[in-house]
C-alpha cells in the first residue's frame, strides 16, 4: 500500500455542504419536471371530455385547471389589460385580456383571447377590434401562478386611471381595481374559438420539461463528481 487514506475535517465540512446543496438544486429541477408533466396530463384528459359551463362554487381551485369550459356572454373593453413580454413565433407581443359579463348575472371572467403583435414603439398599444354583442366563449380554464417577481407599482383603487399593460397576471390585483365581481380563475380562449380572438398557440405545459429533467441530471452528477474529487485528493502518498 503506497497510499494511506486521510480524509481532513475542512474538506469533510465542504464535502457535505456541497452534496447537499447539489442533490437539493437537482431534486429542485426534477420535481419542476415532474409537475409539467403531471400539469400536461390533465390537459391531455380535459381535451376530450366535455365542455360544462364555468364553476362559480369554487372549493377545490386546482381541480379545475384545463378544464373545458363555454358559455355565453359580453366582452366588456374598458377594463381591458395587455400583459406584456409575451412571444410568438419569436414575436413581441402583448395577450389580449378582457372581462366578460357572464350571461343572466352579474359576474365576470377574465379571458385571454390570444396574442397581438407589439408596434414598433412598444409604447403604442396596438389596435384591437372588441366587440359588444353577446356571443359564445369555448376555451380552457387557466390559474394565474402567484408567485413572480415585479418592480412594478400598480395602484389598487378604482379612482386611478385603469391601466392597460401590466407586467403579469395578477388577478388579486386585478378584483382590487375593479368594482364587479370577478371569477377566481381565467379562461384561455380555444384555438378554434370564434369568440373574437387573436393568435392562440399556447405552450404545452411540458414544454422546457426535459430541459428540466437534464439540468436535475447535471446537478446530481455534480454531487457524484464533488464525492470523487473528495476521495482523490484523501488519498496521501506514504512516506516511507
Amino acid at each position: 500500500m503506497k497510499y494511506l487514506f486521510k480524509p481532513s475535517l475542512v474538506g469533510f465540512i465542504f464535502l457535505i455542504a456541497c452534496v447537499l446543496l447539489f442533490v437539493k438544486l437537482g431534486s429542485w429541477q426534477y420535481e419542476k419536471a415532474q409537475k409539467k408533466l403531471a400539469f400536461q396530463s390533465q390537459l391531455d384528459k380535459s381535451m376530450t371530455a366535455q365542455a360544462d359551463f364555468l364553476p362559480f362554487n369554487v372549493e377545490n381551485l386546482e381541480s379545475l385547471r384545463y378544464k373545458q369550459v363555454r358559455f355565453d356572454g359580453q366582452y366588456d373593453s374598458t377594463h381591458q389589460i395587455y400583459l406584456d413580454n409575451q412571444v410568438n413565433d419569436e414575436l413581441a407581443g402583448f395577450h389580449v385580456i378582457t372581462p366578460v359579463r357572464i350571461k343572466n348575472t352579474d359576474t365576470y371572467v377574465l379571458v385571454n383571447r390570444g396574442w397581438v403583435a407589439a408596434n414598433a414603439k412598444h409604447d403604442d398599444l396596438p389596435v384591437v377590434t372588441t366587440p359588444s354583442i353577446e356571443q359564445t366563449f369555448d376555451g380552457q380554464i387557466w390559474i394565474p401562478s402567484n408567485k413572480f417577481f415585479t418592480l412594478e407599482k400598480v395602484v389598487q383603487n378604482e379612482s386611478s386611471n385603469w391601466q392597460q399593460v401590466w407586467q403579469n397576471m395578477d388577478l388579486k390585483v386585478y378584483k382590487s381595481k375593479v368594482n364587479f365581481k370577478v371569477l377566481p380563475y381565467m379562461v384561455k380562449l380555444n384555438s378554434d374559438s370564434t369568440a373574437n380572438g387573436f393568435a392562440r398557440n399556447w405552450p404545452r405545459p411540458d414544454d422546457r420539461s426535459t430541459m428540466h429533467i437534464g439540468y436535475a441530471y447535471q446537478w446530481f452528477g455534480f454531487a457524484f463528481a464533488a464525492c470523487l474529487i473528495y476521495l482523490f485528493v484523501s488519498f496521501k502518498k506514504k512516506v516511507v
